[in-house]
């Protein structure tokens, strides 16, 4: 857990920078964001947040969730109009494994170093803005259930 509360700080020490205020349920948040193995989507993020601030509106998450993604602080998992999932424990660029049954993600350990996407820009003339690699399959428990 030492490495998700560096994580943490990090994000709260860049937001200080920035002049953004650390309210409880933005620090609530930022917790969740932060220590989360799961990718949670807002929603999940805004169950979790309930619990201990139970006046808190859906709105103020998804502001704050906007802020980190804009500040490059978290990662956006897009899957559909209406399918987002975020990483905020990790947020350089690294792959994704998801379950196509149960939906469940983790992240891939492997790099996408630098050197590889600058290389890829150039052959393809593209401007790499959001590295993101998915990988869809069966997770351990889906796959035993087959």
């Amino acid at each position: 857990m030492a490495d998700r509360n560096i994580r943490l700080d990090e994000i709260t020490q860049k937001l200080k920078e920035s002049g953004h205020r650390l309210t409880p349920q933005r620090m609530a948040v930022l917790k969740i964001l932060a220590s989360s193995f799961n990718h949670p989507s807002v929603e999940q993020v805004y169950d979790q947040v309930k619990v201990d601030f139970p006046m808190t509106s859906l709105g103020t998450v998804y502001k704050t969730v906007t802020l980190l993604k804009e500040m490059g602080e978290i990662l956006e998992l897009g899957f559909g109009e209406d399918s987002h999932r975020y990483d905020g424990a990790r947020p350089d660029p690294h792959p994704h494994l998801i379950c196509i049954k149960c939906n469940k993600i983790i992240d891939g350990d492997l790099s996408l170093d630098q050197k590889s996407l600058r290389s890829l820009e150039q052959v393809s003339g593209y401007k790499i803005l959001r590295p993101q690699i998915s990988l869809f399959g069966l997770c351990p428990d889906c796959k035993e259930e087959s």
